[in-house]
């Protein structure tokens, strides 16, 4: 299944980027990877958790080109990813260091979506919003507490959402941290993701956007099924 997507990944009013993102495109297998980590505030080495997951699930993905997408592959590169950033923390002493983790891997006529944390993914369709994940956290004293998410220092946490969709061309995939869909309201989103405008332009609009309201770094993946 052919795709065209483009990316974005800004500080935002922050001092630094802790968000990262990768398009990972395996064309001998008919596969696409894309992957958005959002770094913990809060915790040391956001950025380094972040790149961490990202580059373990990615690796992961080459590393079994034979496999098929499914949950299990899902879980097990997870588990190496949560392995690895426990690793990465105890190079010199421990360090408390944590990322949320959102992906879609699109193979043949299928895209598996997995989510861990509060960063998100949104599947359109013909002006409507097919499935979008459920964040992992809960409203406590007027902010969120990230309720699961890869953490250094209980690994075992890392247990992601996993959902398969048959995809059909027309479709849209948006993937992106928190810092983009908290600077607007719902409904602005999902109807922006959907103009039919070429996706850079899109894209423009929602960077405005986060450039004016967000309190956050700001990152996103915005794909098309072609």
């Amino acid at each position: 299944m052919k795709i065209k997507y483009t990316t974005f990944s800004e500080t935002g009013v922050r001092r630094a980027n802790q968000d990262v993102c990768r398009v990972f495109e395996m064309p001998e297998q008919d596969r696409t990877l894309m992957i958005v980590c959002d770094g913990m505030g809060g915790h040391s080495m956001g950025d380094v958790a972040a790149e961490t997951v990202c580059n373990s699930i990615c690796e992961f993905w080459e590393n079994n080109p034979n496999v098929p997408d499914s949950g299990t592959k899902v879980t097990e590169a997870c588990k190496v990813a949560a392995d690895a950033l426990y690793a990465r923390s105890r190079v010199v002493r421990p360090i408390e260091m944590g990322t949320t983790m959102v992906m879609a891997s699109i193979e043949d006529n299928i895209v598996t979506i997995a989510h861990c944390g509060d960063s998100r993914c949104y599947l359109l369709r013909d002006g409507e919003v097919v499935y979008q994940t459920r964040d992992h956290a809960d409203p406590r004293w007027g902010s969120e507490v990230v309720t699961r998410c890869f953490f250094s220092m209980n690994p075992e946490v890392a247990v992601p959402d996993v959902a398969c969709f048959e995809v059909q061309p027309g479709d849209r995939i948006f993937l992106c941290s928190d810092g983009v869909y908290k600077a607007m309201a719902p409904q602005i989103l999902t109807a922006r993701l959907q103009d039919d405008k070429p996706l850079s332009d899109i894209v423009d609009v929602i960077k405005f956007m986060c450039e004016k309201y967000s309190k956050d770094n700001y990152t996103g993946i915005l794909a098309e099924i072609v």
